[in-house]
Protein backbone atom coordinates (compact mmCIF):
# COMPACT_ATOMS: atom_id res chain seq x y z
CA UNK A 1 0.00 0.00 0.00
CA UNK A 2 1.51 3.32 -1.01
CA UNK A 3 1.95 5.91 1.69
CA UNK A 4 1.90 9.63 1.00
CA UNK A 5 4.78 11.68 2.37
CA UNK A 6 4.43 15.37 3.17
CA UNK A 7 7.13 17.89 2.44
CA UNK A 8 8.14 19.96 5.47
CA UNK A 9 10.35 23.02 5.47
CA UNK A 10 12.37 24.44 8.32
CA UNK A 11 11.64 27.98 9.55
CA UNK A 12 14.92 29.26 8.10
CA UNK A 13 14.12 27.81 4.66
CA UNK A 14 10.54 29.11 4.78
CA UNK A 15 11.75 32.62 5.63
CA UNK A 16 14.15 32.64 2.66
CA UNK A 17 11.70 31.21 0.13
CA UNK A 18 8.62 33.21 1.18
CA UNK A 19 9.62 35.96 3.62
CA UNK A 20 6.34 37.91 3.50
CA UNK A 21 4.04 34.90 4.18
CA UNK A 22 6.50 33.75 6.84
CA UNK A 23 6.28 37.02 8.79
CA UNK A 24 2.53 37.24 8.22
CA UNK A 25 2.05 33.72 9.59
CA UNK A 26 3.81 34.73 12.80
CA UNK A 27 1.89 37.98 13.24
CA UNK A 28 -1.52 36.43 12.57
CA UNK A 29 -1.96 34.32 15.67
CA UNK A 30 -4.00 31.14 15.20
CA UNK A 31 -5.66 31.75 18.56
CA UNK A 32 -7.48 35.07 18.91
CA UNK A 33 -6.60 35.18 22.61
CA UNK A 34 -2.87 35.03 21.87
CA UNK A 35 -1.03 38.26 21.09
CA UNK A 36 0.71 38.77 17.75
CA UNK A 37 4.39 37.91 17.78
CA UNK A 38 7.17 38.55 15.31
CA UNK A 39 9.56 35.94 13.90
CA UNK A 40 12.13 36.86 16.55
CA UNK A 41 9.60 36.38 19.37
CA UNK A 42 9.14 40.08 20.11
CA UNK A 43 5.76 41.78 20.32
CA UNK A 44 5.05 44.32 17.54
CA UNK A 45 5.89 47.33 19.73
CA UNK A 46 8.69 45.66 21.70
CA UNK A 47 12.20 46.96 20.96
CA UNK A 48 15.44 45.11 21.42
CA UNK A 49 17.29 45.74 24.68
CA UNK A 50 20.30 48.04 24.15
CA UNK A 51 23.74 47.38 25.66
CA UNK A 52 26.29 50.20 25.71
CA UNK A 53 29.98 50.17 26.60
CA UNK A 54 32.03 53.39 26.56
CA UNK A 55 35.78 54.13 26.35
CA UNK A 56 36.27 51.12 24.10
CA UNK A 57 38.98 52.64 21.86
CA UNK A 58 42.39 53.55 23.26
CA UNK A 59 43.40 56.16 20.67
CA UNK A 60 40.18 58.17 20.44
CA UNK A 61 39.08 61.09 22.59
CA UNK A 62 35.75 59.31 23.11
CA UNK A 63 34.17 56.05 22.00
CA UNK A 64 31.24 53.71 22.55
CA UNK A 65 29.97 50.32 21.43
CA UNK A 66 26.20 49.84 21.12
CA UNK A 67 24.50 46.48 20.62
CA UNK A 68 20.78 45.99 20.04
CA UNK A 69 20.02 42.38 19.21
CA UNK A 70 22.35 41.36 16.37
CA UNK A 71 23.08 44.96 15.35
CA UNK A 72 26.43 46.08 16.76
CA UNK A 73 28.05 49.42 16.02
CA UNK A 74 31.17 51.17 17.34
CA UNK A 75 31.76 54.92 17.31
CA UNK A 76 35.01 56.80 17.82
CA UNK A 77 35.36 60.57 18.26
CA UNK A 78 38.63 62.35 17.65
CA UNK A 79 39.25 66.09 17.85
CA UNK A 80 41.62 68.13 15.69
CA UNK A 81 42.31 71.86 15.86
CA UNK A 82 41.34 74.25 13.07
CA UNK A 83 42.80 77.77 13.01
CA UNK A 84 40.35 80.57 12.30
CA UNK A 85 42.85 81.93 9.78
CA UNK A 86 42.25 78.77 7.74
CA UNK A 87 38.46 79.25 7.70
CA UNK A 88 37.19 81.00 4.55
CA UNK A 89 34.98 84.02 5.25
CA UNK A 90 35.46 83.64 9.00
CA UNK A 91 33.34 85.84 11.24
CA UNK A 92 34.14 86.30 14.91
CA UNK A 93 31.29 85.10 17.18
CA UNK A 94 29.52 87.65 19.34
CA UNK A 95 27.42 85.90 21.99
CA UNK A 96 26.02 89.21 23.30
CA UNK A 97 24.58 90.36 19.95
CA UNK A 98 22.26 87.41 19.43
CA UNK A 99 23.56 86.85 15.90
CA UNK A 100 22.43 83.76 14.04
CA UNK A 101 25.96 82.55 13.25
CA UNK A 102 25.94 78.74 13.23
CA UNK A 103 29.61 77.97 13.79
CA UNK A 104 29.22 74.19 13.81
CA UNK A 105 27.48 74.11 10.43
CA UNK A 106 29.22 77.07 8.76
CA UNK A 107 32.73 75.89 9.67
CA UNK A 108 32.04 72.10 9.50
CA UNK A 109 33.09 71.46 13.09
CA UNK A 110 31.15 68.16 13.23
CA UNK A 111 32.20 65.59 10.62
CA UNK A 112 30.31 62.26 10.87
CA UNK A 113 31.14 59.28 8.69
CA UNK A 114 29.37 55.90 8.69
CA UNK A 115 30.85 52.71 7.26
CA UNK A 116 29.15 49.34 6.83
CA UNK A 117 32.00 46.89 7.31
CA UNK A 118 32.52 43.88 5.09
CA UNK A 119 30.94 40.86 6.73
CA UNK A 120 28.44 42.76 8.87
CA UNK A 121 25.68 41.52 6.53
CA UNK A 122 25.62 39.32 3.39
CA UNK A 123 24.84 42.18 0.99
CA UNK A 124 27.88 44.32 1.92
CA UNK A 125 30.76 43.26 -0.32
CA UNK A 126 34.47 44.15 -0.08
CA UNK A 127 36.20 46.55 -2.43
CA UNK A 128 33.14 48.59 -3.40
CA UNK A 129 32.43 52.32 -2.93
CA UNK A 130 30.34 53.47 0.04
CA UNK A 131 26.80 52.19 -0.31
CA UNK A 132 23.76 54.41 -0.69
CA UNK A 133 22.63 53.34 2.78
CA UNK A 134 25.91 54.47 4.36
CA UNK A 135 25.74 57.86 2.66
CA UNK A 136 22.09 58.31 3.65
CA UNK A 137 22.84 57.45 7.27
CA UNK A 138 25.74 59.93 7.35
CA UNK A 139 23.47 62.68 5.99
CA UNK A 140 20.70 61.94 8.49
CA UNK A 141 23.14 61.86 11.42
CA UNK A 142 24.72 65.14 10.28
CA UNK A 143 21.29 66.79 10.09
CA UNK A 144 20.26 65.55 13.54
CA UNK A 145 23.52 66.67 15.13
CA UNK A 146 22.70 70.24 14.10
CA UNK A 147 18.90 70.28 14.42
CA UNK A 148 18.93 68.81 17.94
CA UNK A 149 21.50 71.40 19.11
CA UNK A 150 23.08 68.60 21.12
CA UNK A 151 26.53 70.17 21.36
CA UNK A 152 27.32 73.54 22.89
CA UNK A 153 29.59 74.97 20.17
CA UNK A 154 31.17 77.50 22.53
CA UNK A 155 32.97 74.54 24.09
CA UNK A 156 34.80 73.96 20.81
CA UNK A 157 36.32 77.44 20.71
CA UNK A 158 39.98 77.95 21.55
CA UNK A 159 40.74 81.40 22.91
CA UNK A 160 43.67 83.69 23.48
CA UNK A 161 43.74 85.74 26.64
CA UNK A 162 47.01 87.14 27.89
CA UNK A 163 48.68 83.79 27.25
CA UNK A 164 46.29 82.07 29.67
CA UNK A 165 45.72 78.35 29.09
CA UNK A 166 41.97 78.60 28.58
CA UNK A 167 39.63 76.82 26.22
CA UNK A 168 35.96 77.46 25.61
CA UNK A 169 34.81 74.52 27.73
CA UNK A 170 36.77 75.72 30.77
CA UNK A 171 35.87 79.35 30.29
CA UNK A 172 32.16 78.86 29.76
CA UNK A 173 30.44 82.24 29.52
CA UNK A 174 32.38 85.47 29.12
CA UNK A 175 34.21 86.13 32.40
CA UNK A 176 33.17 89.20 34.34
CA UNK A 177 35.85 91.45 35.78
CA UNK A 178 35.39 94.25 38.25
CA UNK A 179 36.93 97.62 37.40
CA UNK A 180 38.03 100.29 39.86
CA UNK A 181 34.51 101.74 40.11
CA UNK A 182 32.93 98.39 40.84
CA UNK A 183 31.22 98.03 37.44
CA UNK A 184 31.17 94.65 35.70
CA UNK A 185 32.71 94.57 32.23
CA UNK A 186 33.06 91.69 29.78
CA UNK A 187 36.64 90.79 28.97
CA UNK A 188 37.05 90.29 25.24
CA UNK A 189 38.71 87.09 24.08
CA UNK A 190 39.63 86.43 20.51
CA UNK A 191 38.76 83.02 19.10
CA UNK A 192 41.96 81.77 17.48
CA UNK A 193 40.96 78.18 16.66
CA UNK A 194 38.26 75.53 16.97
CA UNK A 195 38.07 71.88 17.81
CA UNK A 196 36.78 69.84 14.87
CA UNK A 197 35.18 66.55 15.90
CA UNK A 198 35.58 63.63 13.50
CA UNK A 199 32.86 61.12 14.35
CA UNK A 200 33.48 57.73 12.74
CA UNK A 201 30.85 54.99 13.01
CA UNK A 202 31.55 51.39 12.00
CA UNK A 203 28.93 48.65 11.83
CA UNK A 204 30.39 45.35 12.99
CA UNK A 205 27.12 43.44 12.70
CA UNK A 206 24.02 44.60 10.83
CA UNK A 207 20.53 43.29 11.58
CA UNK A 208 18.25 46.18 10.78
CA UNK A 209 17.41 49.61 12.19
CA UNK A 210 20.88 51.12 11.60
CA UNK A 211 19.96 54.76 12.23
CA UNK A 212 18.84 54.24 15.84
CA UNK A 213 21.95 52.21 16.67
CA UNK A 214 24.33 54.65 14.93
CA UNK A 215 22.80 57.66 16.66
CA UNK A 216 22.92 55.94 20.06
CA UNK A 217 26.62 55.13 19.53
CA UNK A 218 27.33 58.76 18.58
CA UNK A 219 25.43 60.06 21.60
CA UNK A 220 27.26 57.74 24.00
CA UNK A 221 30.64 58.48 22.41
CA UNK A 222 30.12 62.27 22.66
CA UNK A 223 29.22 61.87 26.33
CA UNK A 224 32.47 59.93 26.76
CA UNK A 225 34.60 62.46 24.83
CA UNK A 226 37.22 64.46 26.73
CA UNK A 227 39.41 66.89 24.80
CA UNK A 228 42.79 68.20 25.97
CA UNK A 229 42.82 71.65 27.51
CA UNK A 230 43.83 73.90 24.59
CA UNK A 231 44.92 77.52 24.28
CA UNK A 232 46.55 79.84 21.74
CA UNK A 233 50.18 80.73 22.49
CA UNK A 234 50.85 84.20 20.98
CA UNK A 235 54.63 83.79 21.27
CA UNK A 236 54.76 80.56 19.29
CA UNK A 237 51.70 81.49 17.23
CA UNK A 238 50.20 78.05 17.55
CA UNK A 239 47.67 76.06 19.58
CA UNK A 240 49.09 74.23 22.55
CA UNK A 241 47.37 71.41 24.43
CA UNK A 242 47.82 70.09 27.91
CA UNK A 243 47.81 66.27 27.71
CA UNK A 244 47.41 65.90 31.46
CA UNK A 245 44.11 67.75 31.71
CA UNK A 246 41.12 66.74 29.61
CA UNK A 247 37.75 68.42 29.66
CA UNK A 248 34.36 66.88 28.70
CA UNK A 249 32.06 68.29 26.08
CA UNK A 250 28.99 70.30 27.05
CA UNK A 251 25.90 68.47 25.78
CA UNK A 252 22.31 69.66 25.89
CA UNK A 253 19.90 66.87 26.72
CA UNK A 254 19.80 63.22 25.71
CA UNK A 255 17.93 62.86 22.38
CA UNK A 256 17.10 59.25 21.42
CA UNK A 257 15.84 58.07 18.02
CA UNK A 258 13.13 55.40 17.72
CA UNK A 259 12.24 53.87 14.36
CA UNK A 260 9.14 51.80 13.53
CA UNK A 261 8.12 50.08 10.29
CA UNK A 262 4.63 49.34 8.93
CA UNK A 263 4.01 45.76 7.77
CA UNK A 264 0.85 45.12 5.72
CA UNK A 265 -0.98 41.83 5.28
CA UNK A 266 -0.80 42.06 1.47
CA UNK A 267 2.49 42.41 -0.36
CA UNK A 268 0.99 45.13 -2.57
CA UNK A 269 -1.72 46.73 -0.41
CA UNK A 270 -4.22 49.22 -1.71
CA UNK A 271 -3.85 52.78 -0.55
CA UNK A 272 -5.31 53.23 2.93
CA UNK A 273 -6.66 49.69 3.21
CA UNK A 274 -5.74 46.25 4.52
CA UNK A 275 -4.53 44.89 7.82
CA UNK A 276 -1.21 46.19 9.11
CA UNK A 277 1.14 46.02 12.11
CA UNK A 278 3.49 48.64 13.55
CA UNK A 279 6.87 47.01 14.20
CA UNK A 280 9.10 49.02 16.54
CA UNK A 281 12.85 48.57 16.07
CA UNK A 282 12.57 46.37 12.95
CA UNK A 283 15.25 43.80 12.13
CA UNK A 284 16.77 43.22 8.69
CA UNK A 285 14.05 40.79 7.55
CA UNK A 286 11.24 43.12 8.60
CA UNK A 287 12.82 46.19 6.98
CA UNK A 288 12.93 44.43 3.63
CA UNK A 289 9.18 43.69 3.81
CA UNK A 290 7.91 47.12 4.94
CA UNK A 291 7.24 50.08 2.65
CA UNK A 292 6.77 52.73 5.35
CA UNK A 293 9.06 53.72 8.21
CA UNK A 294 8.76 56.42 10.86
CA UNK A 295 11.55 57.80 13.05
CA UNK A 296 10.80 59.89 16.14
CA UNK A 297 13.53 61.68 18.11
CA UNK A 298 12.57 62.52 21.68
CA UNK A 299 14.19 63.81 24.84
CA UNK A 300 12.55 63.21 28.21
CA UNK A 301 13.83 65.67 30.81
CA UNK A 302 12.10 66.15 34.14
CA UNK A 303 9.82 68.89 32.79
CA UNK A 304 8.29 66.59 30.17
CA UNK A 305 8.83 64.85 26.86
CA UNK A 306 10.14 66.92 23.96
CA UNK A 307 9.74 65.76 20.36
CA UNK A 308 12.83 66.97 18.50
CA UNK A 309 12.09 65.49 15.10
CA UNK A 310 9.77 63.25 13.07
CA UNK A 311 10.52 61.72 9.67
CA UNK A 312 8.18 59.52 7.65
CA UNK A 313 9.37 57.61 4.58
CA UNK A 314 6.90 55.98 2.18
CA UNK A 315 3.34 54.78 2.72
CA UNK A 316 0.20 56.47 4.03
CA UNK A 317 -0.74 54.33 7.04
CA UNK A 318 0.75 56.36 9.89
CA UNK A 319 -1.48 59.27 10.92
CA UNK A 320 -1.92 61.40 14.05
CA UNK A 321 -3.39 58.54 16.13
CA UNK A 322 -0.60 56.10 15.35
CA UNK A 323 1.95 58.86 15.79
CA UNK A 324 0.84 59.28 19.42
CA UNK A 325 1.30 55.54 19.99
CA UNK A 326 4.77 55.71 18.50
CA UNK A 327 5.60 58.67 20.75
CA UNK A 328 4.80 56.50 23.78
CA UNK A 329 7.03 53.77 22.40
CA UNK A 330 9.76 56.38 21.92
CA UNK A 331 9.49 57.41 25.58
CA UNK A 332 9.96 53.79 26.65
CA UNK A 333 12.91 53.50 24.27
CA UNK A 334 14.44 56.64 25.77
CA UNK A 335 14.33 55.09 29.24
CA UNK A 336 16.02 51.92 27.94
CA UNK A 337 18.92 53.84 26.42
CA UNK A 338 19.24 56.12 29.44
CA UNK A 339 19.60 53.13 31.74
CA UNK A 340 22.07 51.49 29.37
CA UNK A 341 24.29 54.57 29.32
CA UNK A 342 24.22 55.16 33.07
Amino acid sequence: MATSSSLTLSSATFSKLSPHPYLLANLQASDSSSPSARTNGRLPQQARQPYINTSSLSHAHGSAVVRTGDTTVICGVRGETLLTSAVPNYRAPDDSSGATLNEARDYDLLVPNIELATGCAPNFLPGVPPTTLAQTLSTRVYSLLHSSKLLNVSGLRIYQKDGSELSGRQRGNEAMEEDDEGDSTITERAVKAYWVLYIDVLFISFDGNPFDAAWAAILAALQDTKLPQAYWDPDREMVLCSPKKRLPLTLSGFPVATTAAVFTAKEKPKKGGGQYWILVDPDRLEEGLCDETVTIVVDCPKEGTKVLGISNHGGTVVGPVLMKELAKAAESRWNDFRKAVS
